[in-house]
Formats: structure tokens, sequence, C-alpha cells
């Protein structure tokens, strides 16, 4: 099968890459990349456990293609702490147990990150909408709007 020749920036880092035309984008961060903490759900981009950042947007990996993201910013759940300590979005998950078996966590994070970019003091319903397209089958969801809320109430 033929390949096409694409450039990434993930997590502020260049990757020049031969990729196949169905590979996701999902594939290549996983298998290629090796940051294994983008997540693999339903592959059908319903579950947003594969949640990435891409030019400033969240975007589901599983339904972009590689070829897709040539040239493009991408950021990942590994791009969240910085030099070993977590992200005030990530205590916060932690502190109020937002997390429970952690499938979704970072695809809900990455959700996270990027309404608190948009807008930094979120009401509950801005962060449900925001999350909306995240599926948690433990939490119930109201820790994680909490954690969310409160990081954005810092800010």
């Amino acid at each position: 099968m033929k390949t096409h020749a694409v450039a990434l920036r993930v997590n502020e880092r260049r990757y020049e890459l031969e990729v196949r035309p169905n590979w996701s984008l999902l594939d290549v961060l996983r298998y290629n990349l090796k940051l294994t903490g983008t997540k693999r759900g339903c592959d059908m981009g319903d579950c947003g456990a594969c949640t990435v950042i891409m030019n400033g947007r969240p975007v589901n990996s599983c339904l972009v293609l590689a070829v897709e993201a040539n040239d493009k910013d991408i950021f990942t759940i590994e791009s969240v702490a910085k030099n070993g300590e977590l992200s005030p979005l990530q205590k916060a998950f932690v502190d109020h147990h937002a997390i429970q078996c952690g499938f979704c966590t970072p695809g809900m994070i990455m959700m996270g990150k990027c309404l608190l970019d948009e807008s930094p003091d979120p009401t509950a319903d801005e962060v449900r909408r925001a999350i909306g397209g995240n599926v948690c089958r433990c939490t119930g969801y109201v820790k994680i709007v909490d954690a969310i809320m409160s990081v954005g109430k810092k800010s």
C-alpha cells in the first residue's frame, strides 16, 4: 500500500513520518509515536476517549486521518503536565475524585483544557456542554464538572 509523508507537530515536537492513507491520527499517536495516554475507545467518534487538541480545537483523533493532520499543531494528554508536575486541571481531577477507572480521563481533561482556554470561568452548563461528547461510565459526571469549574474559579 502506498504511503504518504506527513509532518506533525505533536506536543511542540516535530515528527516526519510515512503513513498509510487509512491510518488515523490516533493510530499514529499510539503506535508510531508511543503516546499511549490518548485512549482508543469506540473508533467511531462517540466516546471522546481519544480527544486531542489540534490547532486549538478538540478533535476525536480516531476520526482524523493522519494525512489530514499534516502541518497541524497537536497536543495530547502527555503535554498537560509540566516538568513532572500535574497541571491545575489534573490536580483538580484528583482533588475532586473525578477519576475512577481513568479510561475517560485523558479525553475529559483535554476537553476541559480547551474550554478553560476559551472561557476561563465557565458555568456548569458550559462545562456539561463541553464534555457532552465524552462518555464516562463510572463517575456520573458531577465530580468532573466540579473539577473543571474549580480550576476556572481560580483563573
